[in-house]
């Protein structure tokens, strides 16, 4: 499992280049993929979980992604950004001309650390708002929010609430069965593309 120190400048250009070529070629625009060297070519065949998010005007448009690296990272980025653009069940499958107003954001995780806690305000007091993505699970109730969603939901008790109700449970929900897990990521994200 890699480093996030591995993943730098020349590295970020060349995943959000993986996604977006992956995109376009599935929406019938041929695009050629230039070819990786060095330490970019080996961080692509390293095992890796990632999630791509596509953004139109500030607004989510898709995010698909995976939580536990099981296959090279280049084919993580490639399927994920796929899915995200035809298969988020959120949204209608993304069109060609729709392509060049979408913001496409690549986020690299790190390997998932349990989070050990006595209560629910105990969690709460060990998130790092802005720096962790977190897991939640309870039986069969699952959900991840990755960091950035911190940047809308900054206080902890918020970001937990709405985590619960995306797994499907009420957000003042809680029993001693609940787990968590939280990560980090190497995020890079193009520039907003002009409206």
């Amino acid at each position: 499992m890699r480093t996030d120190t591995e993943l730098q400048g020349a590295h970020g250009e060349y995943l959000l280049q993986i996604a977006r070529v992956a995109i376009s070629n599935v929406l019938g625009q041929a695009v050629a993929l230039p070819e990786a060297s060095g330490a970019t070519a080996d961080v692509l065949q390293a095992l890796g979980a990632s999630f791509v998010t596509l953004n139109q005007q500030g607004q989510l448009r898709g995010c698909i992604g995976s939580l536990q690296a099981h296959r090279p990272l280049i084919t993580d980025i490639q399927a994920n950004a796929i899915a995200a653009a035809l298969h988020d069940p959120r949204f209608a499958p993304l069109t060609l001309l729709e392509l060049d107003i979408t913001t496409v954001e690549v986020s690299v995780l790190s390997a998932m650390q349990p989070l050990p806690f006595a209560s629910e305000a105990d969690a709460l007091a060990q998130l790092r708002p802005g720096v962790d993505g977190v897991v939640f699970e309870f039986g069969r109730y699952r959900s991840t929010f990755l960091p950035q969603v911190w940047e809308q939901l900054p206080s902890a008790r918020q970001f937990m609430a709405h985590l619960k109700h995306k797994a499907g449970l009420a957000p003042d929900f809680w029993a001693a069965e609940v787990r968590l897990q939280r990560y980090t990521v190497s995020k890079f994200k193009e520039v907003e593309a002009a409206s």
